[in-house]
């Protein structure tokens, strides 16, 4: 059995993160279990949904050794479809992504390759690319129609967001769903100062962890009309959301201002 198998294996899909993705990571893990390739798992899953790249081409998943040397990983995907993956836990859960959110992942590849292609490929990204990569990496989305939540998000308020406005998160007022699959990956052992980008959307969760069906298509349209930027995103101490940690549930757990930071308006005051 090959390592990137036992890595899947290793998964509990039953956190409250991974909900989102359980169905299709649970039956990934046991077709590697049983002996099946990575790549070749992925690109039955993708013809069976028939997903595109955002040219048209059908999405395939091939070895790292397909990118052609001095290529850009983004601007590969965006003119042949094809998405290099290696054998590890970083590669499978980005190819979740492109599974469960193609939209959202064809609007990203897009930015990223017509920035690749305006400016070449420069030792520094520049700040589009930036953002698209923080997106890609390590985004979780934010879902609330209340504009409050949003707002004690954006003002470091911790002790609103997660204290005092409690009852929202566990009567699905608000939730988040994992986007970035460098983020999918750190949550395999989660620590307390693990942080993600929030993107804020105004839409309601959907109840028992599932994905809301509209949601990739809001998610690809946010990016699409507004101009991405790092500034659009929102620090969120992910062990801080109440059900992802289990001490969280002690007001004190939020007092560590190492991880629960006051926010630059906050600490002037």
């Amino acid at each position: 059995m090959p390592p990137v198998a036992g890595a899947v294996a290793e998964i509990d899909w039953t956190r409250p993160w991974y909900k989102p993705f359980a169905r299709v990571g649970a039956a990934l893990a046991g077709a590697l279990q049983a002996g099946a390739d990575l790549r070749a798992a992925l690109c039955e899953l993708s013809a069976r949904q028939g997903l595109r790249n955002a040219r048209g081409l059908p999405l395939r998943f091939v070895s790292q050794a397909e990118l052609p040397a001095g290529t850009a990983y983004e601007a590969h995907i965006f003119a042949t479809g094809a998405v290099p993956t290696r054998d590890n836990l970083h590669d499978v859960f980005n190819a979740l992504v492109w599974l469960h959110f193609p939209q959202a992942k064809r609007a990203l590849n897009r930015l990223q390759a017509e920035a690749i292609a305006a400016a070449g490929v420069q030792p520094r990204r520049g700040a589009l690319r930036d953002a698209a990569t923080l997106f890609d990496e390590n985004a979780i989305l934010f879902l609330s129609t209340d504009g409050r939540l949003e707002s004690a998000l954006r003002g470091f308020g911790w002790h609103t967001l997660f204290v005092a406005r409690r009852a929202d998160w566990e009567a699905a007022g608000c939730a988040v769903v994992p986007f970035g699959h460098a983020l999918l990956e750190k949550l395999a052992r989660p620590y307390k100062a693990l942080t993600a980008h929030a993107w804020p959307l105004a839409l309601p969760p959907a109840a028992g962890g599932e994905l809301p069906g509209t949601l990739d298509a809001a998610v690809a349209a946010s990016l699409e009309r507004r101009a991405l930027s790092s500034r659009d995103f929102a620090p969120l101490p992910v062990l801080g959301i109440p059900g992802w940690c289990d001490a969280n549930r002690d007001p004190d757990f939020y007092a560590d201002a190492a991880v629960f930071r006051p926010g630059r308006r906050a600490a002037a005051a």
